[in-house]
């Protein structure tokens, strides 16, 4: 498939450039795709942004050269990106568990984080209903929690950190400041902020019906949009909607001429109650591949 081979091309060009300079932006022109879009994409199908993927491998090819040649620790610190013996020591450090000096002692064990080679599996028999709608600019308002994909760590805080809002009454006052039933469900859930850091920001968000809202809360303005929209027959069960936020990565953008926009909003919309049943809509933007 030729987007699975421009995404190996891709890693192919870091792997020969981790001793030297790596461009983001040639990177994605490689992968056929904007930069934000393959940092999102490699983000979600890797588990690990794209920086952090670079650190580890720059990391792993330095614990070898230290241990099988007699090069010196600060040559191999600048050879791989540290403008400091003690920067790269802290670095090495913190993943190898040992200072570089030691890497050449005798029974010391060194981590390796291996390259990574993308490969898909498409499941035409489990179906994804999807649509692609334009929607005009919105507000939205809530609460707002800081977190990371590094290692899927979103995955956790987001989950608890609502279950934090439930229990301490911030997800009542939410409500109730967007004219809603106290025993209901937010509007949506925004993901947003991302970085090339693997840092990202979460909104529980309600429509923004009125002019002001209380200075407690972080108000988003998403703007005129193409989407595209999948549905989910949610009910309380994450791992169903996790699993089709990797979908969508892993299968339906290789397949389709869509990549992810550049507006930086990826949303979760609710529908439902406790009578009825919950369901979820993913909305991510998208425009046309060139």
């Amino acid at each position: 498939m030729e987007w699975l081979n421009s995404m190996n091309n891709a890693i192919g060009y870091i792997e020969a450039n981790l001793d030297g300079e790596i461009s983001y932006d040639r990177i994605a022109q490689i992968a056929c795709c904007s930069t934000y879009h393959f940092q999102r994409m490699f983000s979600f199908m890797m588990g690990v942004p794209l920086s952090e993927y670079i650190r580890r491998r720059r990391l792993s090819l330095a614990a070898l050269e230290l241990q099988t040649s007699d090069a010196k620790v600060i040559d191999v610190a600048l050879k791989y990106g540290y403008e400091s013996p003690e920067a790269f020591s802290r670095a090495f450090k913190k993943m190898h568990g040992v200072m570089p000096i030691l890497a050449r002692d005798k029974g010391v064990t060194l981590k390796v984080f291996p390259k990574m080679t993308l490969h898909i599996k498409i499941k035409g028999s489990v179906e994804m209903n999807y649509r692609i709608e334009q929607r005009e600019a919105f507000e939205l308002f809530g609460l707002e929690l800081k977190t990371t994909v590094i290692d899927s760590k979103c995955f956790e805080d987001i989950p608890k950190f609502v279950e934090d809002c439930v229990k301490d009454g911030r997800y009542a006052s939410l409500l109730q400041a967007a004219g809603k039933k106290a025993d209901g469900i937010t509007d949506a859930g925004v993901t947003y902020a991302h970085n090339p850091n693997g840092g990202m920001n979460y909104l529980i968000a309600c429509y923004k019906q009125t002019k002001s809202v209380p200075s407690e809360y972080k108000v988003l303005s998403i703007p005129k949009q193409t989407w595209a929209v999948f549905s989910v027959d949610w009910n309380g069960d994450d791992k169903k909607l996790h699993d089709t936020w990797k979908r969508i990565y892993s299968e339906w953008f290789p397949t389709v001429n869509y990549e992810h926009a550049d507006c930086g909003f990826d949303i979760e919309i609710y529908f439902g109650d406790k009578q009825t049943g919950y369901s979820v809509e993913i909305w991510i933007p998208v425009v046309k591949k060139q």
